[in-house]
């Protein structure tokens, strides 16, 4: 059977400068990591005829910006995740809706997250419908308006929290340590000392692990991706183009995503994740396994997302991926399987899977640099997402 991501290609990669509280505007960002990625590709902005990006910098100031009329293509593949405009440019450009779609994805740290009481002490009903919203673990419904104060300090849950869950259950099903959770960031962390761009360099020890501050059980601050400012972008293009590509095009295998899937807990088989689904849609439309694969970088928000993925992938069994990464040997660069190669978002920073899907097409041309893989490797998996949503995307040159 013929899936039309096999008529789709990433032929231009771009990114912009990349660091912490830089103070520069997003659409600056976005233009830059954007201008790159199609000067990449051989091509100018006239011959962009798609747009999508996963709801950053807005779609018509880059238009302006760039001087085209690009459409912003919507249909498609939409239960990818973070990925999902990616997947969509992939259907979009195999059904020959377009021929060249730009895709980005541009971040900007935030100094706190804020909940602005109401301006007045009267709720408007309008804007603030009169529910009562039941968070999971407490024993009683919320009012609306109750004290702010209460509810970020009592009830309100963030990803940290309910990552820490699946961890948690994970560890009691199948044995899985603090220590093995490190050798991940570990691993990260060498492999950022040889990228110019990603946040943090310095060489991190067990200990600086293990003594990091507690974020949520089991959780540290080192479990933890590190916010960043930044911009990477994409051109999705026909298949037809690889042979004009300046540098070598890099082949869509397969995709898979999935979004739902119980939510964050209502699964008979929690602690796995959306991951599951979009990695068995992924396998289920190519005839390549994972023992194929050279290369992989794989969503880490928090350490334990890169193990549920590594599970849901097939590189190891259920409850596995724990020795899988331990002593970070299997997962380094002249590893079994090199793992999160740039850095990862333990490390280089939070781009949202942006960052993973562009090196492993930088792998994969072999234009890696010191972090080149020891093997060039000819077929990579980037795999993003975690809890109820998910998408991955196998590749070849």
């Amino acid at each position: 059977m013929s899936y039309f991501e096999k008529d789709a290609i990433i032929s231009g990669l771009g990114i912009s400068r990349i660091g912490r509280r830089t103070g520069i505007p997003g659409l600056e960002l976005t233009l830059e990591a954007a201008r790159a990625a199609i000067e990449d590709a051989g091509l100018t902005a006239d011959d962009i005829d798609g747009i999508a990006t996963f709801g950053d910098t807005p779609l018509a100031e880059v238009n302006a910006a760039l001087g085209i009329q690009a459409t912003n293509q919507t249909l498609g593949f939409d239960t990818g995740g973070v990925l999902t405009p990616v997947l969509s440019a992939c259907r979009n450009v195999g059904e020959k809706r377009a021929r060249h779609i730009l895709v980005y994805r541009t971040v900007l740290m935030l100094g706190g997250t804020m909940l602005q009481a109401p301006a007045t002490s009267e709720p408007n009903p309008l804007a603030n419908p009169p529910v009562e919203p039941h968070i999971p673990g407490t024993r009683r419904k919320l009012k609306p308006f109750e004290d702010i104060g209460e509810l970020l300090a009592a009830h309100s849950y963030s990803a940290a929290n309910w990552l820490a869950m699946h961890c948690r259950r994970h560890m009691e099903l199948y044995g899985t340590t603090k220590e093995q959770l490190g050798w991940l960031a570990i691993n990260s962390r060498r492999n950022a000392g040889l990228n110019s761009l990603a946040a943090y360099r310095d060489p991190m020890t067990m200990d600086d692990y293990l003594a990091a501050r507690p974020v949520s059980t089991p959780f540290g601050l080192l479990d933890c991706d590190v916010p960043i400012d930044g911009s990477i972008a994409f051109v999705v293009s026909h298949a037809d183009y690889a042979a004009d590509c300046p540098n070598p095009a890099v082949n869509v295998e397969a995709i898979g995503g999935a979004y739902g899937s119980g939510g964050w807990f209502h699964r008979d088989d929690f602690p796995k994740m959306a991951s599951s689904e979009a990695a068995a849609e992924m396998w289920s439309r190519t005839d390549l396994t994972p023992s194929d694969v050279d290369v992989a970088e794989i969503y880490d928000g928090f350490t334990f997302l890169t193990f549920a993925w590594l599970e849901a992938l097939g590189f190891c069994a259920d409850g596995e991926a724990g020795p899988f990464v331990d002593g970070a040997t299997r997962i380094a660069l002249d590893g079994e399987l090199p793992l999160n190669t740039y850095g990862g978002q333990l490390s280089a920073g939070r781009m949202h899977g942006y960052w993973l899907l562009h090196e492993a097409c930088l792998q994969l041309r072999g234009q890696a640099g010191d972090r080149q893989v020891t093997r060039r490797p000819e077929v990579a998996v980037a795999a993003a997402g975690g809890g109820p949503i998910a998408g991955c995307m196998l590749l070849s040159c």
